[in-house]
């Protein structure tokens, strides 16, 4: 039967509990027992010394060896013991001042042990002084240290030294423990790295790969932990957390993907990996865990192994990059959806020209150039029969580029198209209703336009609210329409009066209306702008409305527009 995964932290510690207890229970019942030895005899207090003979204990007969012959020199029974020692060990005698203050000490024996590969083992510094051989030992206190084990008599333990010495080579360092104890008047001292090569390599690959690893004893209750568990933990070192401990951090969420490990583990299984995330400090870390358990002969696991690698950083990484891929997204969709109602707007704004135009003796052409490939802005015309015969004809600019613009340049539109069918009303008035429309409107911004009539006369009578000037094709020569009338831009100036001018049109002309991204050009005056599509025009002579505006659109690509532009061009036939 498939075990029940727990769900909640208390219900997994409880499964923990038990299976532990269980496994204690059958490990008892093959477990030799040993009699409990005699009671140790009392270690001296804090404080009190416990000088020892060379070879034997303080006050005791005899000595280590247990040599009883006469004349047995323990000293050399002491020196005799020293290549069995591990570690670099020496036999220390110390070097008195005047005052009787310990400022050194004389290596009377030593081993051949090398602490570092760069360090001379001791026994090549006999009968040398401790301060010839190490000469960095007095920056970390040693010195003072190994006197104080003579004077107090406690031993000294795991003392570190930050040991650094110059040599020929260069300058070398290494982090030294020194254990020390009283032997006589002299002192036994030990010393090793604090970590070997193989530690430190340890070490560094915990940082960089951000990992670290655990053991815990199911029958003792150790826990042993790697300095990349307690680094992820943020726990000192020897404060390792029971597997109790480790389920009230675990996220709620992932209690049941914890619990299933566990629960795999404590019956000596070897589950796949998993993705658990944990509260530490208050901070939400996810972590890759791979467990094995150590199995005894008997088959029942004793002992669980856990490796954890930190993905904090990366799912971090990916949260960050998903949230700006998502609103990447959602803006890419709103930028399509404004530019499909954009879109859809200007197409209905602004339509083909109908026939009706054509039997009147005119052919127009129109085109709307963005800025960018998906943008849309407040350019827009007019060119359409009133019911008095007259031919509207205009053209604007309102400021802005997307949605907001075109709602402007649609009301704008929609507003003339209205003002336009009242009765006996001239392009002057037209444009001066306008601008007060957009005086009005608080939310409204400035604009420009040409609003203008050509009449059965073939008069262009026509106002000017702040935009570039009309040119004219006529008989091979370009040129521009006066604007000596010209009037502040829409919206700037409520209560002006807009005056209009007239220009008598003759069969063949061109008039072309055009917006200001067509002549302005960044570090260029608009004049030369102006100019330029002037000379343009002049190639244009003798071809149709449709046709000049094709050589137009090719002699000015999208790339040199760096605003939005619309173009009308009108020729009486």
């Amino acid at each position: 039967m498939k075990p029940v995964i727990p769900q909640d932290p208390e219900t997994l510690k409880q499964v923990v509990a038990s299976e532990v207890a269980a496994l204690r229970t059958a490990a008892r019942r093959d477990a030799g027992v040993r009699a409990d030895p005699a009671a140790p005899s009392p270690e001296p207090h804090d404080g009190e010394t416990a000088r020892a003979c060379p070879c034997g204990a303080a006050g005791g007969p005899g000595h280590a060896c247990g040599d009883q012959e006469d004349g047995h020199d323990p000293w050399a029974c002491v020196c005799a013991t020293l290549p069995a020692i591990p570690v670099s060990a020496a036999l220390l005698v110390p070097v008195r001042d005047e005052d009787g203050r310990t400022g050194d000490f004389t290596v009377r024996a030593g081993n051949h042990v090398r602490s570092a590969q760069w360090l001379d083992a001791p026994d090549r510094h006999i009968g040398r002084r401790l301060l010839e051989f190490q000469p960095g030992a007095a920056a970390g206190g040693l010195i003072e240290a190994l006197a104080e084990v003579l004077t107090t008599g406690r031993a000294l333990h795991a003392h570190a030294v930050d040991y650094t010495e110059q040599r020929g080579d260069g300058l070398h360092r290494a982090r030294l423990l020194y254990d020390a104890a009283s032997c006589g008047d002299q002192v036994m001292a030990t010393w090793r790295p604090a970590r070997n090569r193989t530690e430190m390599l340890s070490l560094d690959a915990q940082y960089i790969a951000s990992m670290g690893w655990g053991t815990w004893d199911l029958l003792s209750g150790d826990t042993t932990w790697s300095e990349g568990l307690h680094a992820i933990f943020r726990t000192e070192e020897g404060r390792a957390l029971s597997l109790v401990e480790l389920c009230d951090a675990v996220l709620l969420d992932d209690v049941p993907r914890f619990g299933k490990m566990l629960t795999a583990l404590l019956e000596g299984e070897e589950p796949a990996g998993a993705e658990v995330r944990f509260s530490v400090l208050g901070e939400i870390r996810t972590l890759h865990l791979v467990g094995h358990p150590v199995i005894a002969r008997d088959g029942l696991p004793w002992a669980l192994h856990l490796i954890a690698r930190d993905l904090t950083a990366q799912v971090r990484s990916r949260q960050r990059l998903a949230a700006t891929r998502r609103q990447r997204e959602e803006l890419r969709e709103e930028a399509a959806a404004e530019r499909l109602v954009a879109t859809a707007l200007r197409e209905a704004l602004l339509p083909t020209h109908s026939a009706e135009l054509a039997e009147l003796g005119l052919s127009v052409a129109a085109a709307y150039l963005p800025a960018e490939s998906d943008a849309v802005g407040g350019d827009w015309y007019k060119c359409r029969r009133l019911p008095d015969g007259r031919i509207l004809l205009a053209i604007g600019d309102a400021c802005g580029h997307g949605l907001g613009a075109v709602a402007r340049m649609a009301q704008q539109r929609h507003a003339l198209a209205g003002l336009a069918h009242a009765p006996g009303t001239h392009a002057g008035q037209l444009t001066t209703w306008l601008n007060e429309l957009v005086c009005g409107d608080d939310a409204a911004e400035t604009a420009t336009g040409i609003i203008g009539h050509i009449d059965g006369e073939r008069n262009f009578r026509w106002a000017c609210a702040g935009h570039p000037p009309p040119l004219l094709l006529r008989d091979g020569r370009a040129s521009e329409l006066d604007t000596s009338h010209r009037g502040p831009l829409f919206g700037l100036l409520p209560g002006h009066e807009f005056a209009t001018a007239t220009l008598p049109l003759r069969r063949g002309d061109l008039l072309l209306l055009y917006t200001d991204g067509m002549v302005e050009r960044r570090g260029e005056d608009i004049g030369q702008g102006i100019d330029t599509l002037r000379r343009v025009l002049v190639s244009c002579a003798g071809l149709g409305a449709q046709e000049t505006m094709d050589r137009l659109m090719a002699a000015f690509t999208p790339e040199q527009n760096e605003d939005d532009t619309c173009l009308v061009a009108v020729r009486l036939d």
